[in-house]
C-alpha cells in the first residue's frame, strides 16, 4: 500500500471545478488509453479545452492510443454540441463513442480510466462528489472492466460520426 501512494495521488472531488482538474490530471496519466463512461458527457468537463488538449497530445503522440466513449444520453451532447465530439469527429480512428444500450443504463456512476491505472470515479452521475486517484491499479482494473462488458453491448453511436456542415 505505501508503495502506491508513492506513486500516486488521491484526492476527494466535490465541485465541478474539482471534476474538470481531475478528469484532465487523470488523462494525462495514460499512456495509451482513455476510457470514459459518462451519462450526457458533462459540458464543462470533457469538452473543456485543457482536457481536449491532453486527449489531443496523446493520440497525435501514440499510433496505439485509443480514446473509448460510453454515453448513457447523447441527446443533450448532439443537440448542444460539444468540442469532445467535434474532436472525435476529427480524430475518428483514435476516439470513438457508444450509446449505452437500453438495458445497461442501470449505472449510476460516472468514471474516467486511464490505462487501467487511474481513475477519476463518481458513484452519482447527477452530483460531483467522488475520488480520483493517479495510481489505483485494483480499482481501475475493476471499473475498466465494467467498462469492457458494457462496450462490448452498445452500439456505435452514429450521430457522432456524422459531420456537421
Amino acid at each position: 500500500m505505501e508503495e502506491s501512494r508513492e506513486k500516486g495521488k488521491r484526492w476527494v472531488i466535490s465541485t465541478r471545478e474539482e471534476m474538470r482538474q481531475a478528469a484532465i490530471e487523470v488523462a494525462r496519466v495514460a499512456k495509451r488509453k482513455v476510457s470514459i463512461f459518462t451519462h450526457d458527457l458533462e459540458p464543462g468537463i470533457y469538452d473543456d479545452p485543457d482536457f481536449l488538449e491532453v486527449i489531443k497530445r496523446l493520440v497525435l503522440s501514440q499510433a496505439y492510443s485509443r480514446i473509448r466513449v460510453l454515453i448513457a444520453d447523447p441527446s443533450r451532447a448532439i443537440k448542444n454540441g460539444n468540442n469532445f465530439v467535434h474532436l472525435g469527429r476529427r480524430l475518428n480512428s483514435y476516439i470513438e463513442f457508444r450509446h449505452v444500450r437500453d438495458d445497461l443504463r442501470t449505472h449510476a456512476e460516472a468514471f474516467c480510466i486511464a490505462d487501467e491505472t487511474a481513475l477519476v470515479y463518481r458513484l452519482q452521475a447527477e452530483r460531483w462528489e467522488g475520488i480520483a486517484d493517479t495510481f489505483e491499479p485494483a480499482v481501475a482494473k475493476l471499473y475498466g472492466k465494467m467498462f469492457d462488458e458494457i462496450w462490448l453491448a452498445s452500439e456505435v453511436e452514429m450521430e457522432f460520426r456524422q459531420i456537421g456542415i
